[in-house]
């Protein structure tokens, strides 16, 4: 197999993931909407109460708006160019990450297959490949990814606290220099785990779904209307699958730690619990919607993609 696989993963994902970039973007600011803010401002209101209807008031969850309603926001606040935001960080994060993940569940697969004597492989042996792939694929992916979160949360951010990182290259080198090289894996717990859930849900999908397609028709029947219902199949899986663990490393990724004072969250448990606690349990699934319908043309493209590069390479062995 070599390094076919991850070259085909590799090309599909970063295709996928630049159609898809400004529904991505939209996702990570509704999950951020209505986050807490940060120690300071707490501090601020026990030492200067304000009177008791005022409290109720600030208590209160802002009004959730809508992916359409968001993405309107961002295009009057930072223009069209807005939407693209850390789209380099994206490529990046599909380069490194989905190749490696891809890659690897394809090798994985294929010698499982071949110890199994040819056979396609049970749905738990798919799966068990992409929790393995996912997982290796996101360590080494962290560091974009972190970068990647940063970037697309940066315009909603008052312009005096703003990070105004020029691209993914100067994202991670200015996080390494001033928070430490540790800090580009903040959050990779969450990162690992919903990797592996999307990795497992939408590899081990797609596989199921084609099998099932093709079975009942025929070998002839693996054309793009097979892809396309498979892929869109795969997407919503994924989707609903790791929203809430999506949400949670998006806010992990993106809280700002003000010097001499703790960081807003402790962890990933800690995260999880003060936003069910300050905004209900269905917080964990903000976002849910643009996550499904970015999720699912994201799985369209990725796929139809990496069947159309196969064809291409499938003469060459490398």
């Amino acid at each position: 197999m070599g390094l076919k696989g991850f070259v085909e993963g590799g090309a599909s994902s970063v295709v996928a993931g630049c159609s898809t970039h400004p529904l991505d973007l939209i996702k990570v600011r509704m999950q951020l909407h209505g986050e807490v803010p940060p120690a300071p401002a707490m501090r601020f209101a026990l030492v200067f109460p304000f009177p008791q209807h005022h409290q109720h008031d600030l208590l209160q969850p802002a009004r959730k708006p809508g992916p359409i309603a968001m993405g309107a926001q961002i295009l009057r606040a930072e223009g069209p160019t807005g939407l693209l935001s850390g789209v380099s960080a994206t490529v990046l994060r599909q380069a490194v990450y989905s190749s490696t993940s891809m890659g690897l569940y394809d090798t994985i697969k294929r010698r499982w297959e071949r110890e199994s004597g040819g056979s396609p492989l049970p749905l738990h042996r798919k799966i068990a490949a992409g929790l393995v792939a996912g997982g290796v694929g996101s360590t080494v992916g962290n560091p974009a990814d972190v970068a990647m979160v940063r970037m697309q949360a940066d315009g909603r951010l008052p312009a005096a606290e703003r990070r105004n990182y020029r691209s993914v290259a100067h994202a991670i080198a200015r996080i390494a220099r001033d928070e430490g090289v540790r800090s580009l894996w903040r959050g990779s717990s969450l990162t690992v785990n919903r990797a592996m859930i999307v990795t497992a849900s939408q590899l081990a999908t797609y596989d199921q779904a084609k099998e099932a397609i093709l079975s009942r028709r025929g070998p002839g029947g693996d054309g793009l209307a097979t892809h396309v219902a498979a892929s869109f199949t795969a997407g919503l899986v994924a989707a609903a699958a790791s929203s809430p663990v999506d949400c949670v490393k998006t806010r992990v990724m993106n809280m700002k730690v003000q010097p001499g004072c703790p960081p807003p969250y402790a962890g990933a448990i800690d995260c999880a619990v003060k936003t069910v606690r300050s905004e209900g349990a269905l917080a964990l699934y903000k976002g849910f919607i643009p996550t499904v319908t970015r999720q699912g043309p994201f799985t369209v493209v990725l796929f139809v993609t990496l069947e159309q590069v196969r064809k291409l390479l499938k003469d060459f062995d490398f």
